[in-house]
């Protein structure tokens, strides 16, 4: 893989971990809001490649020719779904979200489940800036060499 593949395939997952860190912010901020569907983000690889298929792909690279597949890996954000559980009837007549019966529909948000989320989602971030930072590294270290 070359330079600019690693930092094109970082760059991806910067963008899309960086958005779903905002999907789980919004969810914290509208806790409380009452009828607020809790919102889940969708990463997808890029390569829809099985480990079978890649062992396949292996076996008449390496071994017929010499060389590795080249596969162009990483993640992108395929935007959210709707976290299909319902939120706690709660009694408020009067309430201008209430219904006939009097009853709102709290907000569908676990901060506790919405936390660990977001620390998953700022660990990737920053493992991929890693990524980043040493392949712009190794980048310069080679112009360094070509001196």
């Amino acid at each position: 893989m070359s330079l600019m593949g690693s930092m094109d395939i970082g760059q991806r997952a910067l963008r899309s971990h960086g958005l779903r860190l905002d999907v789980h912010s919004r969810n914290m901020a509208n806790v409380d809001t009452p009828n607020y569907v809790r919102r889940i983000p969708v990463l997808n690889a890029t390569e829809e490649i099985s480990f079978h298929g890649l062992l396949n792909e292996m076996k008449e690279d390496v071994f017929g020719i010499g060389t590795l597949p080249l596969l162009q890996g990483g993640v992108v954000f395929n935007g959210c779904i709707e976290d299909p559980t319902l939120g706690e009837k709660i009694y408020k007549p009067g309430h201008p979200d209430a219904d006939e019966n009097g009853y709102i529909r709290a907000s569908n948000v676990n901060p506790m489940v919405e936390m660990a989320d977001a620390i998953m989602a700022q660990r990737a971030y920053e493992a991929n800036l890693a990524l980043v930072n040493i392949t712009k590294s190794m980048a310069q270290r080679a112009t360094e060499i070509g001196r």
